[in-house]
């Protein structure tokens, strides 16, 4: 088994610029083979699914192709794949959906860790509702949020739980099966898992997770811009969202309004296969496409891992830098502030040197104010399955120069 980090790279022009990457967590650069299989989508024959036509056939096709690459990803169903404009839209069009057959006194429980997509839509239907908001705290000095976080605060009466794979800010990769296990302990009650961070680092297998819900979005691993849903087709058939009537009241249809972007699903698909073929694998084998993301997420993870370890080495030699991800599992996304200097103006000064690590609080504003960053946050540096030790290096230089300017 190998990993080739220059294969990968040379397979991605926008690296061509020189700008050593660290904003994976906000978006993946692209692969020519994902560009290429969203312009042959375009070009091609497309029309109205359906099975008459070569247009109708290609966008039928490309649907299908779809909900097996999503479910051979996180291990679900095809059938219980649903595309959606952005994991954002998707959070907001379950929360109203679930919440029409919630009553005052229900209660639903949100995690300060957690962006801002998965806390908002849930408050909100709540207050329609009538139900109760309870919140669970992370250790701002650890980043943790155990089990015990939720649980402590789970009744009869909850209804939906909302937590985060990973966080988008930190890097915590909370337990979510031991969130999970306590969380199903209470009849009625959801579990909703916000995997956008997780899904571009790790792989997913959500019935281990027991995650009821679970939201990604491939533009965070290579992909195009949209948002995914994934639960089993029995959930699905449960739910009654808001829809046209003339559109299919089938699942995972009825969930999805309008026409489909063909070439977002092609993008999806054709991204889905670099990931599966980053091991250095070939061909289905026993397992298929599900094997080989199994084993290539293992190397991803490696190869992650050294490069954090590289980086932690060198940021323990930089007088006045704090770094704020400190869980003991995470990602490799580490969240830096400075003594008596702004996160802002190390963006700015990286930036010019062709680094690019974004500031901010990256929408996870609860998380920010619980860590004392109000909402300014701090930089972020995301490692992404393209980076190298070249970039690594670039950016320690760079913090180095910008703590003696």
């Amino acid at each position: 088994m190998t990993y080739d980090v220059g294969a990968l790279r040379a397979e991605i022009p926008a690296l061509q610029s020189g700008v050593a990457h660290f904003d994976g967590p906000g978006g993946t650069q692209t692969p020519a083979r994902v560009a290429a299989a969203i312009a042959d989508a375009l070009t091609g024959p497309l029309s109205i699914r359906g099975r008459l036509t070569p247009g109708e056939v290609n966008a039928e096709n490309l649907v299908q192709g779809f909900r097996r690459a999503v479910a051979d990803l996180v291990g679900g169903d095809p059938s219980g794949v649903v595309f959606g404009r952005s994991a954002t839209q998707l959070t907001y069009d379950v929360a109203r959906t679930l919440a029409k057959d919630w009553s005052p006194g229900d209660e639903v429980v949100v995690s300060r860790l957690d962006h801002d997509a998965n806390i908002r839509p849930w408050i909100q239907a709540a207050e329609r509702a009538g139900a109760r908001v309870r919140w669970a705290d992370f250790d701002p000095q650890t980043g943790e949020l155990p089990p015990s976080a939720v649980g402590d605060l789970l009744t009869d009466r909850t209804r939906l739980v909302a937590v985060t794979a990973a966080s988008n800010l930190l890097g915590t990769v909370p337990d979510v099966a031991g969130i999970a296990r306590l969380v199903h302990r209470h009849p009625g009650a959801l579990l909703h898992v916000d995997g956008v961070h997780y899904a571009a680092h790790a792989f997913v297998d959500q019935p281990g997770l027991g995650a009821d819900l679970f939201v990604c979005s491939p533009y965070k691993f290579l992909g195009p811009h949209h948002g995914v849903l994934t639960a089993s087709p029995e959930l699905l058939e449960r739910l009654r969202p808001d829809k046209l009537l003339p559109s299919a009241d089938t699942v995972p249809e009825r969930f999805e309004l309008g026409t489909l972007p063909y070439e977002s699903l092609a993008g999806t698909i054709a991204a889905i296969d670099v990931l599966a073929g980053l091991a250095g694998l070939a061909g289905d084998g026993p397992g298929g496409r599900r094997d080989r993301l199994r084993t290539a997420f293992a190397a991803i993870e490696r190869h992650e891992g050294a490069l954090r370890e590289r980086l932690e080495a060198g940021l323990a030699g930089l007088p006045g830098v704090t770094q704020r991800s400190r869980a003991t599992e995470r990602t490799p996304t580490l969240l830096l502030t400075f003594d008596g200097r702004t996160s802002a103006d190390a963006s700015v000064f990286l930036a010019a040197r062709g680094v690019h690590a974004p500031a901010g609080s990256f929408y996870a504003v609860e998380a920010s104010r619980h860590l004392g960053l109000g909402d300014t946050g701090g930089l972020r540096v995301g490692l992404s399955p393209y980076n190298d030790e070249n970039d690594v290096d670039r950016l320690l230089e760079g913090l180095e120069a910008f703590l003696r300017s």
